[in-house]
């Protein structure tokens, strides 16, 4: 089987969820929702970005577990915009800081990177 389109879901934990919570919903402009814990014997908090299951690509939640901590890892999730320096432009209002503003990646589109209130880097993409 021919793998399309491998990311099914992402999860990015943090610290501190409502710092968290209120960046995220600041630079992106929506509301995250509070998932049920799957797993009631382990204390666990996740708050999901909006889905829409009939569209492309996947969605994912902010989580908070004991003994997981934020930041200084080595995988980067890309949140897609229709301009990504209307959401970079966001970033530092919101607590966070621009480790490189936006750049072009040829045909491809654009990049922003930035990082969030708990020490995640985040990438922002576009076509424009």
């Amino acid at each position: 089987m021919e793998m399309k389109n491998p990311v099914g879901w992402f999860e990015i934990y943090v610290n501190d969820i409502a710092r968290a919570q209120k960046f995220y919903e600041t630079v992106f402009e929506v509301t995250l929702t509070e998932l049920v814990n799957p797993t009631p014997d382990e204390p666990l908090q996740m708050l999901a970005f909006p889905s829409d299951m009939k569209e492309f690509g996947c969605s994912g939640a902010l989580v908070h577990m004991e003994g997981v901590k934020a930041g200084a890892n080595s995988t980067i999730v890309y949140f897609s915009c229709a301009d990504c320096g209307n959401e970079e432009s966001r970033v530092v209002g919101a607590n966070g800081t621009i480790f490189k503003s936006k750049m072009g990646i040829g045909e491809y589109g654009f990049i922003s990177l930035v990082t969030d209130t708990e020490g995640n880097m985040i990438g922002l993409h576009s076509l424009k």
